[in-house]
């Protein structure tokens, strides 16, 4: 059996979480094995990272420096737990990956696109995902469920969210950029239904993808 490594994308608020979670139930109630993960983190040394990046305030670190603990999370995530379940065949579900870091600390923070590749291309060599869903919905929107999900639950989670909404609105154009550029790898998602409607669409173009039926 082929592991494959499908990635879900998109600013703050999207419900890639959630949708991650509904995507492998579909994939196990058809007998396929799943991993679902999350960056930053996935794994133990990740996850450590994970506290430095999203907790404190927007301007705790540099572009720079941002961007080299992501990588260092990520480098980490692949080893140990990506990879591995991918060479036992598993489906792998990560909520974000390398598109994250472009969007965000590329277009977000102004960080050369050249630099990420190039660290990319150390980190990763040619690593990338199978697919990759980019859930797409207005800024104003998924500012207001995330505050509420980290309100209900009392998460410390909130760097992103701070930055200004100005910094979100060339998040959500820098994964459209991202999916336009790489339309045989992305799909855009319109997640502004219901739970259940964009895991159905969600769905129609995984099945799609991977012959599922």
């Amino acid at each position: 059996m082929i592991g494959r490594f499908i990635t879900l994308e998109g600013g703050e608020g999207t419900g890639k979480s959630t949708q991650a979670r509904r995507l492998a139930k579909a994939l196990e109630a058809r007998k396929l094995k799943c991993l679902v993960t999350r960056e930053p983190g996935g794994s133990p040394g990740a996850e450590e990272i994970r506290k430095l990046l999203v907790s404190g305030e927007p301007g705790r670190w540099d572009a720079l420096t941002e961007t080299l603990l992501i990588f260092a999370a990520r480098a980490d995530h692949v080893a140990r737990t990506i990879g591995p379940a991918l060479v036992e065949g598993r489906y792998v579900i990560s909520d974000r990956f390398t598109d994250s870091t472009y969007a965000y600390q590329g277009v977000g923070r102004d960080m050369p696109r050249e630099t990420i590749r190039r660290i990319e291309s150390v980190v990763l060599d040619d690593f990338k995902p199978d697919m990759t869903l980019v859930l797409d919905l207005p800024v104003d929107v998924g500012l207001a469920r995330a505050r509420a999900r980290a309100k209900g639950a009392a998460s410390d989670e909130t760097r992103f969210e701070k930055f200004d909404v100005k910094f979100h609105e060339r998040l959500r154009q820098a994964f459209t950029d991202i999916a336009k550029r790489a339309p045989d790898r992305c799909t855009v998602i319109d997640a502004s239904g219901t739970e259940d409607e964009v895991a159905e669409a969600i769905w129609t173009q995984v099945a799609r993808r991977f012959a599922l039926g």
